[in-house]
């Protein structure tokens, strides 16, 4: 089969589209034929080796959707042919993948593939975020950073439906348009506007409760100074890149603030609730709370041109490859 491959860290150019050898399924795994394949901003992380992987070379990706192919001689609950789709580290760009069974969450037959390979790390990302990390209610007021991306438009959509009041920040006239359709109450656009400035206005200098970050260095420590005292800064993640070193003096010293730096892996590391934030993602989807739009697909083998776009902040909500 064909797979993304990197030999080596470092730009678009060492993504390799060459031959892959799957090896034999564990007993725990079950072999999942792709037909979409999500891409997020953690694979620039992962090809870069800002976060390493286990060893070179690998493959590269993690989250996708497909069916049931082969299964492991101690799998249960599931049938060759079943519809899946997963978040698992390191093996998304590949026409087929060996796959714990343990991370797969069924599809039902209304959620198409394109959608399931792009909810799942998007998707219940979005989730947690917004129901265990700070678990919005009625009345609150949220700032969502890259609020035009994949997880930043189920976050306008989502936060809204749970009665809080959206802001986003966005980098373009067209983002804006995105992000105020998808829910967002006011949206800033940070390369014509000071963000901070704008927050205080709308809020009548109240400020926010929470502030979603997904952006990291180029929005931090602004983001703190949209808080109200005791608010909560989300750091989720750093398409700007990473968040440097500072003094945790700063949150006294802006309001006795609190700071997380949430990740997926960890609150869906049991079964329980890997299964529990999917099922409450698919709700959402079904009930018309999340609406996910795939902006762009391209060929498993341009996957390269896909990391361009993104690097360069050219796209918006979520991008799939086909193999």
């Amino acid at each position: 089969m064909k797979a993304i491959r990197i030999h080596q860290y470092g730009g678009p150019e060492v993504m390799h589209f060459e031959n892959h050898v799957l090896p034999e399924l564990k007993p725990n795994e079950a072999r999942i034929k792709h037909h979409a394949i999500g891409v997020n901003y953690i694979d620039v992380y992962f090809r870069t080796g800002l976060y390493p992987a286990p060893q070179l070379p690998f493959t590269l990706g993690n989250e996708a959707a497909g069916e049931v192919v082969a299964l492991g001689s101690a799998v249960s609950g599931l049938k060759i042919g079943d519809r899946v789709a997963y978040v698992a580290a390191l093996c998304g760009y590949s026409e087929q993948a060996n796959v714990d069974a343990n991370k797969l969450i069924k599809l039902p037959k209304y959620i198409s593939y394109e959608i399931g390979a792009s909810m799942m790390l998007k998707g219940l990302t979005a989730q947690y975020l917004l129901n265990r990390t700070f678990p919005i209610e009625k009345g609150d007021t949220m700032l969502v950073h890259a609020a035009a991306g994949g997880v930043g438009l189920m976050l306008c959509q989502w936060g809204r439906a749970l009665g809080a009041k959206v802001i986003g920040t966005v980098g373009s006239a067209e983002k804006a348009k995105l992000a105020k359709r998808a829910g967002a109450h006011h949206v800033i656009q940070y390369n014509e506007e000071n963000f901070v400035e704008r927050v205080a206005q709308i809020t009548k200098g109240k400020k926010c409760d929470v502030v979603y970050d997904g952006v990291g260095k180029t929005t931090f420590p602004g983001s703190l100074d949209c808080l109200r005292p005791l608010g909560l800064f989300v750091s989720f993640g750093n398409a700007s890149g990473p968040i440097e070193a500072f003094n945790p003096g700063i949150l006294a010293q802006k309001g006795s603030l609190f700071m997380t730096r949430p990740t997926l892996n960890t609150y869906t590391a049991d079964r329980a609730d890997l299964v529990a934030a999917a099922k409450d993602l698919i709700a959402a989807i079904k009930d018309g709370m999340v609406d996910i739009d795939v902006h762009a697909h391209y060929a498993l083998k341009d996957a390269a041109q896909a990391h361009i776009a993104l690097e360069g902040r050219a796209t918006t909500g979520s991008t799939v490859l086909i193999p």
